[in-house]
C-alpha cells in the first residue's frame, strides 16, 4: 500500500477555506500568548476551546494537530511557536580550534551567573507534569535562579531519589517543590506519590532538610476561577479522587500560569537578598570578562558587551 501521508516541506500546501479560518485563530493565540511561547499543541487547542473556535472533543484535537503538522511543514506556522514533548539527544563537545576555544570561554564569561538562591530561606524548584511546558515556565523560573524539571524525569524512581540527593547536597535547610500537574485521578496520584517517595529517600540522603511540595497548579479552585473546560473522569481510573470533574494543566491560558508561577517563586523570595545577588553577579561578571578578553588575544574578534544576564521581569 503507498504511502499518501506528506512528508518533509510541504510549499505547495493550499487548505481550505474552513481551515484557513482555523489557522487565522491560531495566530490570534499565539499572537495572545507571544511572551509564553512555544506553547503545546494541546495548550493550543484549549484556547481555541476557550475562544469558541474548537468544541472540546478529542477529534477536534485530533484534527488540529494534522493541520498544525502540515502548517509548520508548510511554513504557515512557525516551527519554534509551537512545542513537541520529543526526545533528547547529546552532541559531543568540539572546538574548531584554540581560538574557537577562547570565544568560547568568553562568551561563557559574559553570561556568567551565581547562584540566585544563594541565602534564601528556602530553595524552589518547579516541577511539571508535561514535558512540554518546560521552555515557558523556564522563561518565568530563570531570572530567579529556580530550576524546572519534567514529567518524565520526576515520576520515575531515579528521578525522585535525585530530588532528595539534590536536597542534601545544598546549604538549605528547607526545599520547596512547586508541581505542576493535571487534575485528575492521574495527576493527583502523580503528586501524592511524589511527595511520599521524595520524602522517603530524603530520611536517608538528607536527613536535615525539610522537602515541601506545593500543588500551583491545576486546583478546583482554579477551574472555577477561570472558567477551565472539564471532563469527567475516566471510569476505567479506579483510584481515588476528590474532584468532581477533570482537567488538564495545558487547560489554564499561559499568561495565567506564568503569573501564578511567578506569584508562588516571590512568595518565597527575600527580594532584596536576591537584589544583592544580582549586584553582585554583575560586578564579578564585569571583572571576568575583562580577565577574558585579555586571554583571548589581540586578534579575537570582540564579545558583546559586558551587561547583565537576564534578571528580574519588570
Amino acid at each position: 500500500m503507498p504511502e499518501k501521508r506528506p512528508r518533509g516541506y510541504q510549499p505547495s500546501w493550499c487548505p481550505r477555506a474552513a481551515t484557513r479560518d482555523l489557522l487565522a485563530a491560531v495566530d490570534r493565540v499565539l499572537d495572545r500568548y507571544t511572551a509564553q511561547l512555544p506553547l503545546t499543541i494541546r495548550q493550543t487547542w484549549y484556547a481555541l476551546v476557550s475562544d469558541g473556535v474548537l468544541a472540546k472533543e478529542e477529534k477536534t484535537y485530533k484534527r488540529l494537530v494534522e493541520v498544525l503538522g502540515m502548517a509548520r511543514r508548510s511554513g504557515r506556522v512557525p516551527w519554534d511557536a509551537l512545542r513537541d514533548d520529543t526526545a533528547v539527544g547529546v552532541e559531543p563537545l568540539a572546538y574548531t580550534g584554540p581560538d574557537h576555544f577562547r570565544r568560547t570561554l568568553l562568551a561563557l564569561g559574559e553570561d556568567f551567573r551565581l547562584d540566585r538562591q544563594a541565602g534564601q530561606p528556602v530553595r524552589l524548584e518547579v516541577w511539571s507534569e508535561t514535558a512540554g511546558m518546560v521552555p515557558q515556565l523556564v522563561t518565568v523560573a530563570d531570572p530567579y535562579g529556580v530550576p524546572v524539571y519534567s514529567g518524565g524525569g520526576f515520576n520515575g524512581l531515579p528521578g525522585k531519589r535525585a530530588a532528595a540527593r539534590r536536597a542534601a547536597a545544598r546549604t538549605h535547610d528547607a526545599v520547596r517543590i512547586l508541581v505542576v500537574s493535571d487534575w485528575d485521578p492521574s495527576g493527583v496520584h502523580l503528586f501524592t506519590a511524589l511527595a511520599e517517595d521524595v520524602t522517603a529517600f530524603a530520611v536517608v540522603d538528607a536527613p536535615h532538610t525539610r522537602i515541601d511540595f506545593e500543588r500551583l497548579v491545576v486546583t478546583e479552585q482554579q477551574i472555577t476561577d477561570h472558567h477551565l473546560p472539564t471532563a469527567p473522569a475516566k471510569p476505567t481510573d479506579r483510584r481515588s479522587f476528590v474532584g468532581t470533574s477533570t482537567t488538564q494543566a495545558e487547560a489554564l491560558p499561559p499568561d495565567t500560569l506564568a503569573a501564578i508561577v511567578r506569584t508562588a517563586i516571590e512568595a518565597h523570595r527575600d527580594m532584596d537578598l536576591l537584589a544583592d545577588v544580582l549586584e553582585g553577579e554583575r560586578a564579578q561578571r564585569r571583572d571576568l570578562v575583562e580577565r577574558l578578553r585579555t586571554f583571548g588575544g589581540p586578534t579575537d574578534p570582540p564579545g558583546r558587551a559586558a551587561g547583565p544576564s537576564p534578571d528580574l521581569p519588570g
